[in-house]
């Protein structure tokens, strides 16, 4: 599929991998729509950048509804949904304050596993009635992707990560049973797994634990660019063989426990 004059839906598009994905889109011609629960920031990104700004959080069914009804009625067919949004907090299960309270746990697993599911539903029954995409260069009758993020936490999460390893884990696991669900519908399911990337969330850490984090990295030993993400994603949207898998992309990343 080319990406050209394409839709697409990026969750979480405010910063980060999101944000690096959405303008990679935009560079390569395509429309952009974001969905982000930070309706300032959500605005102030896509008036930058030129994107369409949906303000709505992804764990709730009604507020994505309404979501993908104000982009199918600015757009039209929704040709690709890239999952983003996730939190990422570190609290072990058992701490110096007792048992990690059930609600954290919850949470964590409410925004990243049931908020990416939620997009997934939704947007693929959307994708499921559309026209399929034209294909000059053949014939396999694709109606869309959606490529969701997970993280080698899923693999190989470390203390503290009990609650984020899981969330992200779920989503490596639904990987291939919707890729094969969607398939009758001509859509494709892929999954990212980043390493440790150079996000805003890490760039406020002070540099020598920056530093630390890189020398883990086999190679190249630096932090992961959003950027080499938003590639990933463009390689995958055009690459109609790929689909159903977990790519990781860490620069083979083996966390160690701690």
């Amino acid at each position: 599929m080319d990406i050209t004059n394409k839709v697409v839906v990026i969750s979480g598009g405010c910063s980060g991998l999101g944000l690096a994905t959405a303008k990679y889109c935009i560079a390569n011609n395509a429309k952009v729509a974001l969905i982000d629960i930070d309706a300032e920031k959500l605005h102030e990104v896509s008036n930058e950048i030129g994107a369409l700004a949906v303000v709505a959080d992804v764990a709730k069914s009604s507020a994505v509804e309404s979501a993908l009804q104000v982009i199918s009625n600015a757009y039209g067919d929704i040709q690709v949904v890239v999952n983003c949004a996730g939190i990422a907090p570190a609290k072990r299960m058992v701490g110096r304050n007792g048992p990690m309270p059930l609600d954290v746990f919850a949470n964590v697993i409410n925004i990243n596993l049931l908020g990416t599911f939620n997009v997934m539903r939704l947007f693929a029954h959307k994708m499921s009635t559309q026209n399929v995409i034209e294909n000059p260069n053949g014939s396999d009758c694709e109606r869309g992707v959606i490529i969701n993020t997970a993280s080698v936490a899923s693999y190989d999460g470390q203390i503290g990560q009990a609650a984020y390893s899981a969330s992200k884990g779920g989503i490596v696991a639904m990987t291939l049973p919707l890729a094969r669900e969607l398939a009758q519908f001509g859509i494709r399911v892929m999954t990212i797994a980043p390493g440790i990337m150079a996000t805003p969330m890490v760039e406020t850490m002070p540099d020598d634990v920056q530093e630390s984090l890189a020398a883990t990295v086999t190679f190249p030993k630096r932090l992961g660019n959003p950027s080499e993400y938003a590639s990933l994603v463009g390689h995958i949207v055009s690459n109609s063989y790929l689909n159903g898998s977990v790519i990781r992309l860490d620069g083979s990343l083996r966390m160690l426990a701690k």
